[in-house]
């Protein structure tokens, strides 16, 4: 099979069929073999009826149906583990990502060798003031700490080799973070296409500031969790020696300025201060060693990605 496209959908009742029409137009134009997976988040509207009626007028359409609403990760999670095409492509169902898209990003991944391209809504019709700024900020930031030179990481509208759904795993918010994920399991050449936006047609935003505040704490939990996830101790540890040196130096300083008359120990805010730093150095120095016996532990301490095998038994 050709192409896989994952829709997750959230009340979108009015939006899919025109989707589904222009999906099909695009697929047979261009000869593709293919599936649509929609995923329906939760809807309260009757989304699930609709995708019902297009399974049952075109084999190619697939859906799953959650009981509640999980969240865009969940629904792209258990879609990339149902996919089956040789290329993944990611879109909403808002009818703002354009299907036309398609055939170029396949080439991308197929003729180009990407492992992973992302849209680029270079030019945005949301608000400026709810989406476009905190969407600036949220992008410069996080094409700082992860060192992938992405203009729009959040773009909905995004192509995968197989390979890349299948070794990783989105949850909480991290869909907004894919290709960091991708990066850290292996797969580096990413790449990147100007994509159209179109407004939306049909209902409402499904963006709140929240999703802008989590999406930080997320970034923060990968960017630790991919450099520190296996060996802890590296971070806890150096921290936690740092700040019980630091508090040892102080309090023998505190101790000689006592001895010498200098200071009164119990009225010093040194004293005080020294005894902190020891105690948090303690605290953080255990806090990576039994992090440490953790992973040791742990079911998955040596699961590792490998791309190629070359074995002679």
């Amino acid at each position: 099979m050709d192409i896989s496209i994952v829709v997750p959908l959230f009340n979108e009742d009015e939006s899919l069929p025109h989707l589904a029409e222009w999906i099909t137009r695009v697929m047979n134009e261009n000869n593709f073999t293919y599936e649509v997976l929609m995923i329906d988040d939760g809807s309260k509207d009757h989304s699930w009826e609709v995708i019902e009626r297009l399974a049952a007028e075109n084999p190619c359409y697939k859906g799953v149906k959650f009981r509640r609403n999980y969240g865009k990760s969940a629904a792209l999670n258990v879609g990339f583990g149902h996919a089956q095409g040789d290329v993944v492509i990611t879109m909403d169902a808002d009818l703002q990502d354009s299907p036309d898209e398609v055939p170029e990003l396949y080439r991308m991944i197929k003729e180009e060798g990407y492992d992973l391209v992302s849209g680029w809504k270079k030019k945005r019709y949301d608000s400026k003031i709810a989406k476009n700024i905190p969407s600036k900020l949220f992008n410069a930031t996080t094409r700082r700490m992860s060192g992938i030179k992405l203009h729009d990481f959040n773009c909905g509208l995004k192509a995968y080799r197989r390979d890349v759904v299948k070794s990783i795993e989105v949850y909480g918010e991290m869909h907004r973070y894919i290709p960091v994920i991708a990066k850290w399991a292996g797969f580096s050449k990413i790449g990147e296409k100007v994509v159209q936006h179109r407004k939306r047609e049909f209902g409402t935003t499904k963006f709140g500031m929240n999703r802008f505040i989590n999406g930080y704490l997320d970034l923060m939990s990968i960017m630790f969790i991919s450099k520190f996830g296996k060996q802890p101790m590296h971070f806890f540890g150096a921290v936690g020696s740092i700040s019980g040196l630091f508090g040892l130096i102080s309090l023998i300083v505190v101790i000689i300025l006592r001895l010498s008359h200098v200071i009164s120990l119990t009225r010093s805010v040194w004293f005080y201060l020294s005894m902190l730093f020891l105690v948090l150095g303690v605290m953080l120095f255990l806090t990576g060693f039994l992090g440490e016996l953790i992973c040791r532990n742990s079911s998955t301490r040596n699961q590792y990605l490998i791309e190629k095998e070359l074995l002679n038994e």
